[in-house]
């Protein structure tokens, strides 16, 4: 494993609490090597030699648990899951659930639902902010704030 300056690393950690703040929203390698105040190539490198995946694999690591968390704990649907954690894809997203849990979201979800835990409404969610709902141009939920607390953008 390759070492790193102690000032990159700081500069890592600004950009992997960035993607654990806004997991749910559009981040490209561009924008996380400019969180992290350096140039996007060193940025990849730097991240993949400290924490031993891509930027972008950590980003889809965390969408995955927390989607988990939504499928065990909401009667949410899969899609709903899936634009709530930030993928606009379906497919993407079940592939990648499946990928890094080793089953797809629906079994999943089934598998949780057998135990009979009680399930948090999602119209419940959605009053609550735990996910935030903002019907887009073709009415579906483009828009999603995962973050309890913070205020909703003016549309």
């Amino acid at each position: 494993m390759r070492r790193v300056p102690g000032d990159v690393l700081i500069h890592l950690r600004r950009a992997r609490d960035h993607i654990d703040r806004h997991f749910a929203e559009d981040l490209d390698l561009d924008a996380l090597a400019a969180t992290a105040r350096l140039s996007k190539f060193h940025f990849l490198r730097s991240f993949a030699a400290v924490y031993g995946t891509t930027p972008l694999a950590y980003l889809g690591e965390r969408r995955v648990e927390r989607a988990q968390d939504l499928l065990r704990t909401t009667n949410l649907t899969v899609t709903e899951v899936c634009h709530a954690v930030g993928y606009s894809s379906l497919g993407s997203f079940s592939t990648r659930f499946r990928e890094i849990v080793g089953e797809t979201p629906s079994a999943f979800q089934t598998r949780y639902a057998v135990r009979g835990a009680p399930r948090i409404p999602g119209c419940w969610v959605f009053m609550a902010g735990l996910v935030e709902r903002r019907d887009g141009p073709g009415g579906g939920a483009d828009g999603i704030r995962s973050n309890p607390g913070e205020a909703p953008s003016a549309s």
